[in-house]
């Protein structure tokens, strides 16, 4: 499963989610800017790298539009522009201006419809605010989509397209990632200077990536969008009865009108698809959902409860009055919430905070807070409760009857193929806060969501409920094997490469029972188990880059994958802040794994070499207590 550096993740996929990042030293080499990684990044995680199309259409704009040195960002619609134009004039030291610019495409001498026009709203401003530009594309997730810019250059006539090679943009310390620090007047991200001119020469063959990231299954045509919108609603609401999309003539019968459905198996049996919200990614369903409690709810600060994904912090902190952040999660912080709420002393009317942004279980330490006692403080303390559900997924989890909102990245398992992005809200209709929130969003709600996204995703998320059933399966059993190998499960200390394994099997095990679904049929006896997420940490540094560098899966950022994706979580996603993640148990050799359809035991075979990837994982534990051992003799 090698796969050089700085390609997509997985290979011949021109819309692939995930980056090669395959040893140690290239994750370092990549969060540093070296020149080595950068010069060979031509694809990365979408929120954090401008794809090379996104990248192509904002050097046309630029050079039809742009005064001077500014450069520009792109959105889906007028509103969205507008929110990033104030964003970077409420975090600039300077009198920004932003300028917004509205192109709708339409080719000559054609009947316009929706399948051959587009429409782009154009963000302009001074190259020295690109990071702050960068920081709302980043944490929002509310950029246009690749596949979108595609589609726009595709439309746009030849001589629009004949402008100057793709602008440099300047290099610093890559801290995309961080929490803390991130420069003002610079690029955040590793970009090329121009689009690369040592493809592979399939990368560039159309024909062929369409065939191979459509997998043999039938794509619904363009025309039926919102039929395929419709299904994706009903997955995640829990009420289809029957999904049998692929024996269907003209659209999926998922999103027929005449559809059987039923009541939702989230725990909450009164969620319809109208209570189910797309947006195009999970951090912008994160972003949505805290703009609507905040445009419905008297302004206050919101609590950030456990160690969650980091942009959620940052929306938290950069979006209203700020954060009170609990990194723990366990229930030992549920007692200082608590002392919080009890010595607040707001206007009378006005609850001592907005509202909690909660990861059910975390990422990457797999904690799980206790949600039914924060439920019960919300309810005394008049808060609402947003539970981001994307490691658990509602297969395993129900968080509904304990939430206001619930979030999730339908980029990770849901979708599985790595090939596209998306994410949801979900409103529960028994909470005492849903009609507020359900008579706003109706009013505001913009569906941003690219149509020819929404097609791919609604092929990848036909079967996702068996996926995840055997890749939960996959999970615990190679979870079972590193955790007798671990200190932590009562192997030799002496002798121990792994200290600890994070997974909700092990990790507060009796808040993750509270939530685990209880939701079986027949042909899914194991509904409510694990998932398919867990972290290492290890005895010594050399044992934790041995392992990482030793494992022959794919090796990149994202997770939810249907093949397993394994990443060196800490210096990935916090290098710039190393010693700030420890306080909170992060490790700096921390290394997460997302387990696919390809790790099983030996004796089950599995797909694409399963036997073969579950002993790469016995050789990497070997290897690594090789380099303990070796360490040890030199004491």
């Amino acid at each position: 499963m090698s796969v050089a550096l700085g390609l997509g993740v997985p290979p011949h996929t021109p819309h692939a989610i995930s980056v090669s990042l395959p040893t140690w030293r290239d994750n370092v080499g990549y969060e540093e800017g070296e020149q080595r990684v950068v010069d060979a990044m031509i694809s990365g995680y979408p929120r954090f790298f401008i794809h090379l199309s996104i990248r192509r259409l904002a050097t046309v704009c630029e050079h039809k539009y742009a005064v001077g040195n500014e450069q520009c960002m792109l959105f889906p619609a007028r509103a969205v522009a507008e929110e990033c134009r104030d964003f970077i004039r409420r975090r600039s030291q300077t009198d920004l201006q932003p300028r917004l610019v509205h192109l709708f495409i339409c080719p000559e001498d054609v009947q316009p419809t929706p399948a051959n026009t587009a429409d782009l709203h154009i963000v302009l401003f001074p190259s020295d605010a690109f990071g702050l530009a960068k920081e709302f594309w980043q944490h929002t997730g509310l950029g246009i989509s690749s596949r979108l810019a595609e589609k726009c250059l595709s439309l746009l006539p030849d001589d629009s397209k004949s402008s100057p090679p793709l602008r440099p943009i300047a290099r610093t310390h890559n801290r995309h990632y961080s929490v803390k620090g991130t420069p003002k007047t610079a690029s955040t991200s590793p970009i090329p200077n121009s689009t690369p001119t040592n493809l592979p020469a399939d990368l560039l063959s159309s024909d062929h990536t369409t065939y191979l990231e459509e997998r043999y299954g039938r794509n619904l045509p363009l025309s039926s969008a919102e039929s395929a919108k419709r299904a994706l609603r009903r997955r995640i609401a829990g009420t289809l009865i029957r999904d049998e999309s692929a024996d269907c003539d003209d659209e999926p019968c998922a999103g027929q009108e005449s559809t059987k459905t039923g009541p939702s198996s989230r725990g909450v049996k009164s969620v319809t698809e109208d209570d189910v919200y797309l947006y195009p990614c999970g951090m912008a369903a994160i972003w949505s959902a805290h703009r609507l409690l905040r445009e419905t709810r008297p302004e206050g600060k919101s609590v950030c409860f456990g160690f969650t994904y980091t942009d959620t912090l940052k929306i938290l902190q950069k979006w209203g009055p700020g954060a009170h952040f609990y990194g723990s999660g366990l229930d030992s912080d549920i007692e200082a919430l608590t002392q919080l709420l009890e010595s607040s002393a707001p206007p009378p009317g006005v609850p001592p905070i907005l509202s909690l942004f909660t990861e059910f279980p975390s990422n990457p330490l797999l904690r799980s807070p206790n949600l039914p006692k924060l439920r019960a403080l919300a309810d005394v303390y008049n808060f609402l409760v947003v539970v981001d559900e994307t490691i658990g997924n509602f297969v395993n989890v129900d968080v509904l009857p304990y939430a206001d909102v619930v979030v999730s990245s339908l980029t990770k398992v849901f979708s599985g193929a790595s090939n596209v992005m998306g994410g949801s809200l979900v409103l529960n209709p028994n909470s005492k806060h849903y009609p507020l929130l359900k008579q706003h969003l109706s009013k505001t709600y913009i569906d941003t969501y690219f149509n020819e996204d929404a097609i791919y995703l609604e092929r990848n998320s036909r079967d996702f409920k068996h996926r995840i059933s055997q890749i939960d399966k996959n999970t615990e059993s190679i979870c079972d094997f590193l955790y007798s190998h671990s200190v932590a499960g009562g192997y030799d200390s002496a002798k121990a490469a792994i200290k600890a394994v994070y997974y909700p099997k092990y990790i507060t095990p009796e808040n993750y029972a509270l939530c685990k679904s209880t939701t079986a049929s027949p042909t899914l006896p194991n509904t409510g188990n694990f998932g398919g997420l867990f972290s290492l940490t290890f005895t010594t540094p050399s044992a934790s880059s041995t392992f990482f560098d030793s494992l022959p899966c794919y090796k990149g950022p994202s997770l939810g994958t249907n093949f397993t994706l394994a990443c060196p979580y800490t210096v990935l996603a916090h290098y710039g802040e190393l010693e700030w993640a420890e306080e909170w148990g992060v490790e700096r050799g921390l290394v997460r794994v997302s387990v696919g359809l390809d790790l099983c035991r030996p004796e089950e075979g599995g797909e694409r070499g399963g036997k073969g990837l579950w002993m790469g994982f016995v050789e990497a534990v070997r290897r690594a207590e090789e380099v303990v051992a070796r360490e040890g003799k030199r004491e």
